[in-house]
């Protein structure tokens, strides 16, 4: 069975629309519909038919977010949009996988969200975060009292609105780790332009680049990372530089056209340059990374 966070990390990052400032709250009450069915066993396994009974309870909801929502709610919109969530797949009448809202007749949610849904623990983690992070303060207090829940304090919803996984708070303090021993090992200094800018606010101008890039290699060790300023960050991500095993730079002449008041800050002007490198060569950048950019991603003629 998946993790209970697997399911808390899928319902704090909804896709919803933002454009009107407030989260369009159709997804989110749908999922608090659901934490309703099952609390009341009534929460079919297999497939979830859109139902007259689905449709009610929805529209039960609608009606807490109704004042700032002017148009008629639509049950089918989240009811078919949250496949794109990842929550369930969904079938037309004939089993088929659904193209359109209108004909969209069965949600397919996976066994292990049943599950879920169906533990009383999980399922109050799991209306306290959509509550918290969805919904505005008097929406809060509504929905709490809908769904017969002690109103938490303004702390306690704040954190339920700011959910992360134990794998996601892993990920940023990994990605932190990586960010200070790069930048710090190149003392704050560019690679490549050797140019330096600090300040009390911002710390620096250098970001703390991955060279084999970190979707893909989810790798957060310091050998795969430069000390890189924000152009020469964005060009080396483009492939408009690479890095020779000697640390010498490569540019990919005749890829780009560029220009400035100085030649010698070009890019093209690089080529050939040795890096500048931390004092301590165990944090030098892995040649198997720079082999990686100079495969992947290096637009070489």
């Amino acid at each position: 069975m998946t993790r209970p966070d697997y399911w808390l990390g899928k319902f704090s990052k909804l896709r919803v629309d933002r454009a009107r400032g407030d989260p369009a709250p159709h997804k989110p009450l749908l999922l608090l519909v659901l934490c309703d069915l099952a609390e009341q066993g009534a929460l079919p396994h297999g497939a979830i038919p859109l139902s007259p009974e689905v449709a009610f309870r929805f529209y039960t909801y609608w009606k807490i977010v109704a004042g700032r929502r002017t148009q008629r709610p639509d049950v089918r919109l989240p009811f078919y949009f949250l496949s794109g969530d990842g929550i369930w797949s969904v079938t037309d009448e004939r089993g088929e996988p659904s193209p359109d809202k209108k004909l969209t007749k069965l949600a397919r949610p996976p066994s292990d969200l049943i599950a879920f849904l169906e533990d009383p623990a999980n399922r109050e983690k799991a209306r306290h975060l959509l509550i918290a992070k969805y919904f505005r303060p008097s929406e809060q207090i509504a929905l709490y009292e809908l769904i017969g829940l002690q109103v938490p304090s303004q702390q306690e919803i704040e954190q339920n609105a700011a959910y992360k996984s134990p794998e996601e708070a892993r990920l940023a303090g990994r990605e932190a780790r990586f960010r200070v021993r790069v930048v710090s090992a190149y003392n704050f200094v560019c690679a490549l332009t050797a140019y330096r800018l600090t300040t009390i606010t911002a710390g620096s101008i250098v970001d703390a680049a991955h060279i084999h890039e970190f979707r893909d290699s989810r790798n957060n060790d310091p050998r795969n990372g430069i000390a890189l300023s924000k152009n020469a960050h964005w060009t080396f991500d483009q492939g408009l530089w690479s890095i020779s095993d000697d640390f010498r730079v490569i540019v990919a002449v005749g890829q780009f056209a560029e220009a400035g008041p100085n030649a010698d800050n070009l890019l093209a002007s690089y080529h050939g340059r040795r890096l500048h490198l931390p004092e301590d060569r165990a944090l030098w950048p892995d040649p198997i990374h720079l082999a990686w950019h100079r495969k992947t991603r290096f637009k070489a003629m």
